[in-house]
């Protein structure tokens, strides 16, 4: 059955303008770190350029698989096996729902799926396979079976051994083995054959219904604990393009509206989670670097509103650098964070030659501080900044222009951040750096000339 739905679908799959081949793997190893059972398959597609985008591509994927009757989960295999190790999911969002009653589990689970289905970016939402099937069970009445001399042990054992089989002996075919296996028919194994299955006592052999109770009733198929509790576990993507923090964002409203019976809970797991905690860390980061570079220009300038001047580079790079994510319409990663950062550092450099040079043409060569002073070493200066700036600019360019090649998702939006945040702080920093220099520089670079005439005079 697995194979006949897994060949349907890539029928269907080679019916999109853009496949160019499939591949499928049914089932996995035992001893693999990913070990699936039949009953799951995995298709790799192959894609050829096209004039649709990749979110129309992926629509026009989920859309045709859509009349089959299988759970279907779209992404990359990198992605699924990261997906897997963080929240023991193959999907980047894992809402698990955790309790004492399967029942009642997968009850909650499905109002929640309703719920999630109706938000807007959430796609492949899927509930894990936990229903009830048909299930013979066997109830063994303990008087019954003390007046025979039996153990209710040896009863369970002789009914795993019949129903279920045994492996009793190997049969050798030159470098084949093949197990030989005893067990009832299956006409047998029915609540009706198994009334009638003679089980062995001390007084002889006597029907099983005599010692025990046999009915038809049904059961889960599978339970699933975590940390020693019950769960079911909805699984669900975010659409390529969706911002993955205001679907999160979405998911956990909708969990605070969700009334749950006491004692059970719920946990939202995935890559978002990921994502925060390396936000996190980089915003902590971002902010010791900006101390750092505080702390360096004020040691070089030995003035804080030096140091400060020079750092309003950095907000004017940040202009440019959402800008460019906008054009491009990229949302903020954690890629573009460490642009972001990158970008800090680099922005500082044409204030810090701007106002080098101030000091230079004051010190050395006569100037006195004023709009003609300012003028001449803004204009000595722009050549220097525009050199530096359109070289980095154009080593970013084959990362711009590579958006949709492989390899190059974390790259480009770090190369498009920064380049973004160059175009606007050379820009801006053409006219305000100047500007702020003329109205608070002043009283600074006496104090910093007068500061380091006296270290010249003690030397």
């Amino acid at each position: 059955e697995s194979n006949r739905i897994g060949t349907l679908a890539e029928n269907l799959l080679l019916q999109v303008p853009e496949v160019k081949q499939v591949g499928r793997r049914t089932g996995r190893a035992e001893l693999d770190e990913h070990a699936e059972g039949v009953h799951s398959s995995e298709i790799d597609v192959d894609l050829a350029p096209s004039e649709r985008g990749r979110d129309a591509v992926l629509a026009d994927i989920r859309s045709r698989l859509a009349v089959i009757p299988a759970a279907i989960n779209i992404g990359q295999p990198i992605s699924h096996r990261l997906d897997h190790l963080l929240s023991g999911v193959r999907a980047q969002i894992a809402l698990k729902v955790f309790g004492d009653d399967t029942d009642t589990l997968r009850s909650l689970a499905t109002d929640l799926q309703t719920r999630l289905a109706a938000i807007p970016g959430v796609v492949d939402l899927q509930l894990e396979k936990q229903v009830r099937i048909p299930q013979l069970q066997v109830r063994v009445d303990y008087n019954k079976v003390q007046q025979y001399g039996v153990t209710p042990a040896s009863i369970n054992q002789a009914l795993e051994t019949l129903a279920n089989g045994a492996t009793v002996a190997q049969v050798l075919d030159n470098n084949r083995r093949a197990d030989v296996v005893i067990r009832l028919q299956d006409a047998d194994r029915t609540a009706h054959g198994l009334r009638n299955l003679l089980v062995e006592t001390h007084a002889g052999y006597i029907p099983l219904q005599q010692i025990a109770s046999i009915e038809d009733s049904s059961g889960p198929n599978q339970i699933v604990r975590e940390n020693s509790r019950r769960r079911i576990v909805l699984s669900a993507n975010a659409a390529d393009g969706a911002d993955m923090a205001g679907v999160v964002q979405a998911i956990r409203a909708e969990l605070a509206d969700f009334p749950l019976p006491e004692g059970y809970f719920t946990r939202l797991e995935g890559q978002f989670q990921a994502q925060e905690e390396a936000t996190q860390l980089i915003a902590m980061l971002a902010l010791v670097s900006l101390t750092l570079i505080f702390l360096v220009l004020y040691s070089r300038y030995q003035s804080s509103v030096l140091a400060l001047i020079i750092m309003g580079n950095i907000p004017l790079a940040l202009v440019g650098g959402v800008v460019a994510l906008w054009l491009a319409g990229q949302t903020l990663s954690v890629a573009s964070l460490v642009g972001f950062i990158t970008l800090a550092g680099i922005s500082t450099r044409n204030g810090i030659l701007k106002i080098s040079h101030y000091q230079h043409l004051v010190q050395h060569e006569g100037e006195t501080f004023g709009i003609p002073m300012i003028v001449r070493g803004s204009l000595e200066r722009l050549t220097p900044v525009l050199m530096t700036a359109l070289v980095a600019a154009f080593a970013l360019l084959p990362l711009i222009l590579a958006s949709g090649e492989p390899g190059k998702e974390i790259l480009h939006p770090v190369a498009l951040v920064i380049f973004g945040g160059l175009v606007s702080s050379t820009l801006l920093d053409t006219l305000l750096t100047p500007v702020l220099f003329y109205r608070w520089g002043e009283k600074p670079l006496q104090n910093l000339l007068s500061n380091q005439g006296a270290t010249h005079e003690t030397v």
